[in-house]
């Protein structure tokens, strides 16, 4: 079955460079809102699934892309296992090709690390239907090992992802969530602060205007998260949140299905990836504030380049997430011209490396 869906596949990308047409790789289409307008026949992964190997003692899975994000997850809670960056589905059917390829994380990206540094290895059939094995399933390994890390966050413009390696992590032995009401320039501050200590913060997140409420989740070690507890409550006067209330408090925060992203949910929705100690965005209205300050959502009508000045203060960058219409200048985050950006320049490289022929559409690269 795999073989007649890899030759599928195959012809379909040489029938697409013979006709001098555009390919879009995708999955269940769960993620099809982000980035760019669509273009190009769709290419589906959806019925190459599987789980190719799992080594639970060696923290390492290889599956294929088409297989649901929620079987794998259900197949590593059987060995308490997790994928700790907590990449957002945004659907019930999404794949693990789409979740690599957006090269999303939620909460506890802050904690762990960022998708891209759970990639052992990939294969992928590129621009001209050639099949390529890059990186491998341990961490030592280093053959084409950075070629693997290209893949999230390439939105299928490099190639077509056929089967990748996570790492994954054991699930904590302990973990429990309190929360306080405090200003959004005391919430940074003491995130920054509690961060830069020895506690087992895993996530934080505040939301409100001026004054709002902070949620800090401690996972680790039985004896660390319960000390913690102690001292958070008898120095910050914070509350412990029932277990499973804040269960789906970070569920809902991952998957942008909380009160805070639902209402005004018909207004563009902003992210601003800024230092975490930076002070409070110019920004009117609520905020919602992950990462311990580095990443920070707003909800509201605003030109690209005022949204760029304003993170370039906070030595970040700025992007349109969600909203009904959108351009190159919200999606793009680079200051200078696009054209000339060393960064630009380099993936512009990439791209042409990969997909000589300009197969796969690069118009959602955001």
């Amino acid at each position: 079955m795999s073989d007649q869906l890899l030759k599928g596949f195959a012809e379909q990308i040489q029938g697409a460079v013979q006709a001098k047409q555009l390919l879009r790789i995708t999955g269940s289409g769960s993620k099809d809102w982000l980035g760019g307008e669509l273009k190009g026949t769709p290419l589906s992964t959806k019925d190459y699934q599987g789980v190719v190997s799992y080594q639970p003692d060696e923290l390492v899975i290889t599956v294929k892309a088409g297989t649901p994000i929620k079987e794998v997850e259900s197949i590593l809670a059987e060995k308490n296992q997790q994928f700790s960056f907590e990449s957002p589905h945004f659907g019930a059917n999404a794949t693990i090709g789409g979740m690599v390829c957006a090269g999303l994380a939620g909460p506890g990206r802050v904690s762990a690390g960022n998708l891209r540094d759970f990639v052992l290895g990939a294969k992928i059939m590129d621009g001209q239907a050639q099949i390529m094995n890059f990186g491998g399933t341990v961490m030592k390994n280093v053959a084409g090992y950075d070629v693997s890390r290209l893949m999230p966050g390439s939105f299928g413009t490099l190639g077509l992802l056929l089967d990748v390696s996570i790492k994954v992590l054991p699930k904590p032995a302990a973990s429990a969530t309190v929360a306080t009401q405090i200003t959004q320039a005391e919430a940074i501050q003491l995130m920054n602060l509690l961060a830069s200590q020895p506690w087992p913060l895993s996530a934080s997140c505040w939301q409100g205007d001026g004054s709002g409420t902070l949620h800090l989740r401690l996972s680790g070690a039985k004896a660390a998260v319960q000390s913690a507890i102690q001292t958070f409550g008898q120095k910050y006067g914070m509350k412990v949140i029932d277990d499973e209330q804040a269960a789906i408090f970070w569920n809902d925060l991952k998957e942008q299905k909380n009160t805070w992203f639902n209402e005004a949910s018909d207004s563009p929705l902003w992210r601003f990836a800024v230092a975490p100690t930076s002070e409070p965005l110019d920004l009117p209205g609520t905020s919602l504030i992950e990462w311990h300050g580095g990443q920070r959502w707003w909800k509201g009508q605003l030109d690209a380049e005022s949204a760029k000045k304003i993170a370039f203060r906070a030595n970040g960058h700025a992007s349109i997430f969600r909203a009904s219409n959108k351009n190159q200048a919200m999606l793009s985050s680079l200051k200078d011209n696009p054209l000339t950006s060393p960064l630009a320049i380099v993936q512009d490289r990439l791209v042409k490396a990969f997909d000589p022929h300009g197969v796969f559409a690069t118009g959602r690269l955001a």
